[in-house]
């Protein structure tokens, strides 16, 4: 019950906050800069406004103050860490957005500018829940069941490499409209499902809350967008997600469950690999991969039901990866 008060919170204020925020974001003009190296019909949509993200944000968080209330008072914050982690990089974001609002161009903070603060935000977050006992320093693996010691020195380090990497692949992800939100529903029901299973209340109040807030996001954000999410948005998501694969001490999860900001990263990579090896032969028409559907005819309501459906697929299998260990 208190799952589906936390989802029912996060999506109300969220959709309220939304209906105040966006027509106030056009009154000030906070719109998008489109990069002009993207699709050239994307140019469309250049003015519309960003930072959308404080939308699901403020519905989060005031579901996760009142619902997760309980849960607090026994002595059981994971879902005041997640949040607080997830808030720093939203901030992070923030910023970037406020430089490209500022500029009037979609160039923000610099690249090592983000990557120094957010290793360090994640190396203060995996510290922060090893001190707590939410995280040991042994890598679980889904299917197998089976958990590998590693040196609580290294794993805390490749653990705060991996919280990077997967926040900037939420990122990446975010280039259609209402694509990432779609693909991060089923990963937040996953969570949400998995937390219930195994009887984390505290994480799955902040998973449930999640789902929400996106769900309420999505009427904004859905093709024809009234909104982006913008960084302050995707940032927060990305910390999310990570936070709640690493309270729940299954990083792994990360591969399956986010199959679909995998394989957007790697066709970015691949991509710039190509393009470099052969000395300016693109492997896709346009990279990450949505783009390569776009230039294919696809559009963007396709891509969204497609990949939300791939991410949801997943999110099943993952299920199923993780039950012998979560008692489902």
């Amino acid at each position: 019950m208190s799952l589906l008060f936390s989802f029912a919170v996060s999506a109300a204020v969220s959709a309220l906050f939304g209906l105040i925020l966006v027509p106030y974001l056009r009154k000030i003009k906070a719109g998008q800069s489109i990069r002009r190296d993207g699709p050239v019909w994307h140019m469309s949509k250049e003015g519309t406004p960003t930072m959308g993200g404080l939308i699901f944000v403020a519905g989060i968080g005031v579901s996760v103050l009142v619902t997760g209330m309980s849960a607090a008072m026994k002595g059981d914050c994971a879902h005041l860490f997640i949040f607080a982690f997830a808030i720093v990089f939203s901030a992070i974001g923030f910023l970037d957005d406020f430089e490209k609002l500022k500029k009037k161009q979609n160039l923000g903070l610099t690249a090592p500018q983000k990557f120094l603060l957010q290793l360090i935000v994640s190396i203060a977050f995996v510290s922060l829940l090893r001190y707590f006992g939410y995280l040991t320093p042994r890598l679980y693996v889904p299917f197998a069941g089976i958990m590998l010691p590693m040196n609580g020195i290294v794993y805390m380090l490749l653990a705060s490499f991996v919280i990077v990497g997967t926040v900037n692949a939420v990122n990446i992800t975010d280039g259609a409209d209402g694509l990432v939100t779609g693909v991060s529903i089923p990963v937040a029901l996953f969570f949400t499902a998995v937390a219930a299973s195994w009887g984390r209340p505290s994480v799955g109040v902040f998973s449930a809350a999640l789902t929400g807030g996106l769900v309420a996001f999505l009427a904004f954000n859905y093709n024809p967008a009234k909104i982006f999410m913008g960084d302050t948005g995707s940032l927060f998501l990305g910390g999310s997600i990570c936070a709640l694969a690493f309270a729940l001490d299954m990083p792994l999860i990360l591969i399956p469950v986010g199959i679909v900001y995998v394989v957007e990263t790697l066709s970015d990579i691949i991509q710039v690999f190509y393009f470099k090896l052969t000395h300016g032969k693109r492997f896709f028409k346009m990279a990450p991969l949505h783009h390569h559907f776009e230039m294919t005819g696809w559009s963007e309501k396709k891509l969204f039901f497609v990949f939300s459906g791939v991410s949801l697929l997943f999110a099943a299998i993952s299920y199923i990866a993780v039950l012998g260990r979560y008692g489902g």
